[in-house]
């Protein structure tokens, strides 16, 4: 059977490849198609124990069944660290006020916005002068999505939305604006951190630092 594999962040660039056809045998399961990943690529060894799979964008285990057609992805660990639309992802300059348009209303008296700015002082260099910001974008979206869903279902009033950029971002510029509406300041302060924090821990985003001494993935340091 064929599966397809996406590679992301440092994984794709050690593979050398963003995306692959595999050939498996029938009743292949995802530690299967993981083995025949590495040995067509020996350079992901060392990388594979701390990254997680996702089949056709949900995060499955290693006995998880492969069908013919599947699209597998390795997801590294994630960079902890439009017109109204509440969910959106892309290279696209963030406009807070269109993120807080999509959750203002006359019954939300509290509307708390985070910005999340890149610095020059990063976690792994000390010299960043820019970030560069990989997403498997479908999923990501998706991720988002059910983030804000559960917010809102957790704290009945409450509207979340999220932004996030993708690509290459200078010092100073923003990479993800959350904003949180709710009748009361209280919730949307909670939410909003929340999301925040959620998103770090979930979304298949990655960030790469670039700096004047050198550059690293986040999450892996490699």
């Amino acid at each position: 059977m064929r599966i397809t594999v996406l590679y992301f962040a440092v994984l794709r660039e050690r593979a050398r490849l963003e995306r692959e056809v595999l050939m498996l045998a029938e009743g292949s399961d995802v530690t299967a198609a993981r083995a025949a990943i590495v040995a067509a690529h020996p350079a992901l060894a060392a990388l594979l124990p701390v990254v997680q799979t996702a089949v056709n964008r949900a995060i499955v285990v290693g006995t998880h069944a492969l069908g013919d057609g599947d699209e597998l992805a390795l997801i590294p660990p994630v960079a902890g660290g439009a017109g109204g639309a509440k969910i959106a992802i892309g290279p696209a300059t963030i406009d807070p006020a269109e993120v807080v348009a999509a959750v203002e209303g006359p019954g939300r008296g509290g509307v708390v916005t985070f910005a999340g700015v890149v610095r020059r002082d990063g976690h792994a260099l000390r010299d960043v002068v820019r970030l560069e910001y990989e997403a498997y974008t479908d999923m990501a979206r998706e991720v988002l999505a059910a983030i804000a869903a559960e917010l809102e279902e957790e704290q009945p009033g409450v509207r979340v939305a999220i932004h996030h950029r993708v690509g290459a971002l200078a010092v100073g510029e923003t990479a993800v604006v959350i904003a949180a509406a709710a009748p009361h300041r209280a919730e949307a302060f909670a939410a909003c951190r929340a999301a925040i924090d959620r998103l770090k821990e979930r979304a298949p985003i990655w960030k790469k630092e670039i700096g004047e001494s050198g550059e690293a993935w986040l999450g892996l340091g490699a």
